[in-house]
């Protein structure tokens, strides 16, 4: 098995759950493999089998740029996947995407859906996801997480993961407006489990990773706040955007997996806060 995008957030509790269940893994992050430049395409082809599967998690993410520039390299990474894997094959590719994809006109979101992103980032998932599945002879499964929270993660995406770190650096935590926007929020150590058992099981398709659960960002303040011995101020800050709310309808993710429990969000977030603590 080929990991992709190794050193990322969730590559590394992908890699933790496969090791952990004795699967062997091939992690591959940007000091292995540039996927940025064109002579990857042979050094990857090098490493892969015929019956491997890939996990392809590479990407510049939004904090490192939402312009043009940075959607050519990522779709240059991809190209460049494809490239190796038209030049070998493999048993099974899982590509991580985004429910960027969505944008956020539709407030209930299947994965029948229609995509259709609003910004560059999103619109470079979209693509990624075409261009993957123009491999032929490929077996692929896209995932489209929500946002995903956990301890360790160092992007700074409105959400727990940003209001824990505000808290404990600044004693606050900002909320556009009232906080009412509703989202759902699924911890990495889920995403790790979910993406295990579609290896596992060689699924193909489309698969949201969500929870089914969506909470105001008010409530995840409140819940973060709470951690700490002396809890944290929220205040409001100008809303730079209209109200949008979302929420996942997982029956598919359920119907895959019946037997699936989610992290409950308080306990999630006590999680993360206090393996966060344990780290100083």
């Amino acid at each position: 098995m080929v990991l992709l995008g190794a050193r990322g957030f969730i590559a590394g509790a992908i890699f933790r759950s496969l090791s952990a269940q004795g699967f062997s893994v091939l992690p591959l992050g940007r000091p292995d493999l540039d996927l940025l430049k064109p002579e990857s395409v042979g050094t990857l082809a090098a490493a892969l089998h015929h019956d491997d599967a890939v996990v392809m998690l590479a990407a510049l993410t939004p904090d490192r740029g939402r312009d043009i520039g940075t959607l050519m390299k990522n779709l240059a990474m991809m190209e460049h996947l494809c490239a190796a894997l038209a030049k070998t094959g493999c048993a099974h590719l899982v590509y991580f995407s985004s429910d960027a994809v969505y944008g956020l006109g539709p407030s209930r979101v299947t994965e029948e859906t229609p995509a259709a992103p609003q910004d560059l980032y999103g619109a470079m998932h979209l693509a990624r996801e075409l261009l993957a599945r123009a491999v032929a002879g490929v077996p692929i499964l896209v995932l489209r997480p929500t946002q995903v929270y956990g301890a360790g993660d160092t992007h700074n995406s409105y959400g727990p993961n940003r209001f824990r770190r505000a808290a404990r650096e600044d004693g606050r935590i900002q909320l556009f407006g009232g906080g009412e926007e509703t989202r759902d929020h699924i911890h990495v150590d889920d995403v790790a489990a979910i993406s295990m058992r579609c290896l596992m099981h060689r699924r193909t398709g489309t698969l949201n990773l969500a929870t089914g659960r969506s909470v105001s960002f008010r409530g995840v303040a409140e819940l973060v706040a709470r951690q700490f011995a002396k809890p944290a101020d929220i205040v409001s800050v100008a809303r730079s955007g209209p109200v949008t709310h979302r929420h996942f309808d997982v029956a598919n993710l359920i119907a895959a997996f019946p037997d699936i429990r989610f992290i409950a969000l308080d306990e999630g977030v006590a999680r993360c806060h206090t393996e966060e603590m344990e780290k100083g």
